[in-house]
Order: C-alpha cells, then structure tokens, then sequence
C-alpha cells in the first residue's frame, strides 16, 4: 500500500513529460494549494512566475515551523517540501495566487495556478481552511444556491483562460476546492470550458440543487472526474454528480476525507467497485436529515450554531481547540442566553441529526426498533437537559 507521499518517491525521479499527468498528480497539486503561499507567489497572471523549488524554499525559509490547524492534514508542508525538490514537480510555475477572507461576507476563498511543462495549466482551487467564517461557508451550501466562493471560482477560471489563452486547462481541488473546481467549470462560459481537458472534484461537496440538468453542465459532463473514499462524508453531501469513482483509503468514516489516506497504485488509485456500506448509510442519514428540514430551519440552525462557536472571538478552529474551558464556559453560556424558541430550534435540530444517524445505523446492524427507540430518546433527553441548564 502507498499514498501520495509514497507515490512522490516512485514517480517523483520522472518529469511530467517522461510520464503524463494522471490523478494521483491531480490530488498532489490540489493538496499544495491548501499552504498558504502570500508573498510567495505573484498575484498577477503576467509575465511574472516562481517554481514550485523557489516558492518553497522562500516560504520554508519565512516559515519552519507550519500548524495547518485543526482538521487541515499536518502533512501538507511535507508534501510541498518533498514534491518541490523532485524532478516531476520542482520546475511547475506558479503564479495568480489569491487568498481572500472576508468575515463580513463570510467568504473563504483561495486559488493557485500551476503551468506544467507539457503545456498545460492546473487550476487549484484550496478547500476549507482553519478559518471559522470558511466552515460557515460550507455550511451555508446547505440552503444556498450560490456560496461567494463559487462565484469567485468562476471569475477566477475566466481570468486564468484570458491571461493564458494558448494552454489548455486542468481544473481541481479537494474538499470545498473540488466543489469550487466543478462550479467554476460549468459556469466559466463556454469559450472556456472548450479549453478544458479535466476536471478533478477530490471528495468535493455537493450543491444545493443539483446541476446534471442545466444546459451550462452538458459541455463538461463528460470531463469530471469525481473521486470519493470508500466511505467518503463530505463528496456524497448535498446534490452531486452521479458518476464517481470509489478509492480505497486507510482510515475510517470521516477520517477517509484526509486525501493522505488514499491508496496509490501504480499511476492511479486503487479503485473499487462501490462505496463501502457505511458510506451508503451516511448517505441516507444526510439526506433524511436535510429533507426534513425547512430552509428556514436551515438557516436557522447554522447562524445559531456559528454565533455560538463564534461567542469568544476565536477566528479560526486552532482559537477554539486551545481556548479549553474558557471557550467552552462561554459557549454554554452564549447557549443559555438564547431566547427559548431559537435554543428550541437549535436542540431540536441537533436532536434530528442524531435520530437520523442512530436510525441508519442501528437498520444497518439489525438491531431492534425497541433498542433503537431507547437509546434515541437517551440522546434526546440529554441534549434537551443541557440546552435549559
């Protein structure tokens, strides 16, 4: 078994023109995208570029020590410090860096572009970050049906194709990024999108309703290429394209997002024939779940959490995890402060989510109704307590 760290190890000796570029190179450029390269990488899209070496050694150099935060793989750095010093990837040019956070509009948003010897260009869009306003980001897809960010994807692929209009075009990301990479893909225009070759959607969310009918969809359908974990949480949310391809990974549940787990074969990842039965199942529970919310409910239910999460200040997950029991002394106190109707809302929403999983669950084991029902009311019993202490 291998991961692309590996995979750097085996391949990283042969240039991009010795051996074409496949999907466990996508998945490499679309994780280095997540480093924040600001003043390390030229903003513009002119004559002006950095290698992938240089940009590193500067941004190494700046930056020895690197925390990714909370949920963001702590082995991005590693990966950016290995792919830079191979002969597959050092000479990459990167240039139109873009890193825009914007509380007020609850925007997180960053792009890279990479010109690769053979000629063509990769388009990396960076998933959810550290960032608390990019985690309400996400979650305001769930009754959205435009997110800032998306937006921004599709103007910036515009500007990409204007300032680069001999190359053809390789679009990815992972995570929000792969759902960035395929928003920005449909609506870049058609002009565009006839210079695309690829499009990789790396564990990417869903939509908010789905795109597979719309006229502007048709002319990429057949270049996307999603790829999922074996359980994968994040790709099957929301709407999303109904081809995608299964890749074996080594950790479990959601874990399996962490594209470090994916296993390398060869050129390409060890693939399977479906999703495994727990990734089935949390499909079914996030679907139950959000159907039998309103979309007031929805945006209820986010603006009350996020307020809460953002009661002591704390900006990014990392402020939240080292605030410890202050932080969270003063989120059940942001809690208790609720008027009853809104705290109502918020419990009973989180109660749903939990009825949903149990429910999926315990059908999956063949468990009883009765145990089932227990156990669901033992959850339900304790959140509803802690809400009114």
């Amino acid at each position: 078994m291998a991961n692309i760290l590996e995979y750097l190890d085996w391949r990283g000796d042969l240039t991009l023109l010795e051996r074409p570029f496949n999907e466990v190179d996508n998945l490499i450029l679309a994780e280095i995208c997540y480093l924040d390269f600001s003043g390390f990488v030229p903003a513009g899209f002119q004559t002006q570029q950095v290698t992938l070496l240089d940009a590193a050694s500067a941004y190494f150099a700046a930056h020895p020590e690197t925390n990714m935060g909370v949920l963001v793989p702590d082995q991005i750095p590693v990966l950016v410090e290995h792919a830079a010093k191979t002969a597959r990837f050092s000479d990459v040019r990167l240039l139109g860096y873009v890193n825009r956070i914007d509380e007020e509009t609850q925007t997180q948003f960053s792009a890279l572009t990479m010109l690769l010897p053979d000629g063509s260009a990769y388009v990396a869009f960076r998933g959810t970050d550290d960032t608390i306003v990019g985690w309400k980001e996400d979650f305001n897809m769930a009754f959205t049906p435009e997110i800032p960010a998306q937006k921004y994807a599709a103007e910036y692929l515009r500007q990409v194709s204007a300032a680069l209009p001999f190359r053809p075009l390789l679009v990815g990301g992972h995570s929000k990024g792969g759902n960035l990479a395929v928003y920005a893909a449909v609506f870049c225009g058609q002009d565009v999108q006839n210079r695309i070759l690829a499009v990789y959607n790396n564990d990417g969310p869903g939509f908010y309703s789905s795109l597979l009918s719309l006229p502007e969809h048709k002319p990429v359908a057949g270049k996307i290429t999603t790829l999922l974990p074996e359980s994968s949480v994040v790709g099957m949310l929301l709407e999303h394209e109904e081809a995608y391809q299964v890749v074996r990974s080594t950790q479990i549940g959601l874990m399996q997002h962490d594209g470090f787990s994916w296993q390398v074969k060869g050129e390409r990842f060890e693939h399977l024939t479906e999703l495994a039965e727990g990734g089935k199942i949390m499909d079914q529970t996030l679907r139950s779940f959000l159907r039998e919310l309103t979309e007031p409910q929805r945006v209820q239910f986010v603006d009350t959490l996020f307020a809460i999460l953002t009661c002591t200040d704390a900006s990014t997950l990392t402020d939240l995890k080292e605030g410890g029991l202050k932080t969270a002394s003063a989120m059940v106190k942001a809690l208790q402060k609720l008027d009853k109707p809104t705290r109502k809302a918020l419990t009973d929403t989180l109660k749903l989510l939990v009825k949903s999983g149990a429910r999926s669950a315990f059908e999956e084991l063949g468990i009883s109704r009765l145990r089932d029902n227990r156990l669901i009311e033992a959850i339900s019993g304790y959140l509803e307590t802690h809400s009114r202490t």
